[in-house]
């Protein structure tokens, strides 16, 4: 979305990440001058996809370079609702999805109903929007709910080491020895 907005060229966002520029827009654009359809909602399981909401949001913004008469590659007046609306609907899919997962394990005794934890790592973790909403539902649920700070959120490296040393920690799974392994940097 970031990229079909064009938002390399927009004033406030061209040094940043597509998800980042997203976020930035959208905390002073307003979510209710578009509203896209949820993905996936006649399907009732756990399962996340961005394609047809991806669909959705390109077409009102072709209707929309239609409507101001500009050329794809320009910025639109109503960037920052398009960012808001579009970064509201991923937050809601992801936690409706996350949701039907808890209760899921729960359901089948895979957690807990008392010290369960939810988890959010990775790229996704360092959106404040998604991250607020995250732990909304964790706290509402009665999960922990454990994200590393954002700074750590966009390197998969960092996640995976970070991963590694609350394993060690734990006692849990760690690799004691490195005798036999290789590894090759790039």
């Amino acid at each position: 979305v970031a990229r079909r907005l064009s938002l390399r060229k927009h004033p406030e966002c061209h040094s940043m990440a597509g998800g980042k520029a997203i976020e930035h827009l959208a905390q002073t654009g307003n979510r209710q001058q578009h509203t896209f359809r949820l993905p996936m909602q006649q399907y009732r399981n756990c399962d996340f996809s961005f394609s047809g909401l991806q669909n959705l949001v390109n077409n009102v913004i072709i209707q929309k370079e239609k409507e101001e008469g500009i050329q794809e590659g320009e910025i639109l007046s109503c960037v920052k609702d398009i960012a808001a609306a579009v970064q509201h609907a991923v937050a809601v899919h992801i936690i409706q999805r996350t949701y039907r997962a808890m209760l899921f394990c729960i359901k089948n005794s895979i957690l807990s109903s008392t010290n369960a934890t939810l988890v959010v790592s990775g790229g996704v973790a360092s959106n404040q929007y998604i991250r607020k909403g995250l732990q909304t539902l964790a706290d509402a649920n009665d999960f922990a709910f454990l994200c590393p700070p954002p700074r750590l959120c966009t390197d998969n490296g960092v996640m995976i080491a970070w991963n590694g040393i609350e394993r060690l920690r734990a006692g849990l799974g760690v690799l004691h020895s490195t005798d036999g392994i290789r590894y090759e940097p790039k």
